[in-house]
Parts: structure tokens; sequence; C-alpha cells
């Protein structure tokens, strides 16, 4: 699932609707970095520490694919950083049109 409709919801209720857009335009701000640093390394050779930011961030605002990604790629799956970028591109363009 790109984008976990739920898990928006549970979070715009827990922090309210201000602090909610605040918390997404963070996160996207942020994620965004990650992936273009994540995308100048080389296949199964990517950061530790950014897939673990971009997982915990991901799963925060319910992008299950991409969090999947990251935690897969965190336990030695070869992800490569194109397929990452997709993913996120894609999670951001369904959370837009949500």
């Amino acid at each position: 699932m790109l984008v976990n409709k739920d898990r928006l919801e549970a979070l715009r209720e827990e922090i309210g609707a201000d602090g909610f857009e605040e918390v997404v335009s963070l996160f996207l701000q942020e994620s965004a970095e990650v992936v273009e640093r994540l995308g100048a390394q080389r296949p199964g050779d990517l950061s530790a520490e950014d897939l673990h930011f971009l997982k915990g961030s991901a799963l925060t605002l319910g992008f299950d694919d991409l969090a999947d990604l990251c935690r897969r790629a965190e336990m030695g799956d070869p992800a490569h950083p194109s397929d990452l970028r997709a993913v996120w591109e894609q999670s951001c363009a369904a959370y837009d049109a949500a």
C-alpha cells in the first residue's frame, strides 16, 4: 500500500490539523534530501542510517510500501536507489491525490 489512509487519519487526530501539515511538510522536505543522498550510493551499499530515518518517517505517515522497502534494505536485501526513489515519488503522489 503506497499510502495507509487509516494511519494518516490517526496521525491527524493525534496532533491536530495544523501539526499534521507541519509534520507532512517536514517529512517531505527531509525525506527528499535522504532519497537524494541514497541515490548517489551503490545498490546494496546504502547508508543504514538514511534507510532507518526514511523507514521511520514513512511509517509515521503511512507510506507502507516505502517503509517495507527500507526495512528489507536494512536487513540486507540489495535495494537499488532508483527503486527507493520511485516508491518515494509514487507515495508522495498518492498522498497528494488522497
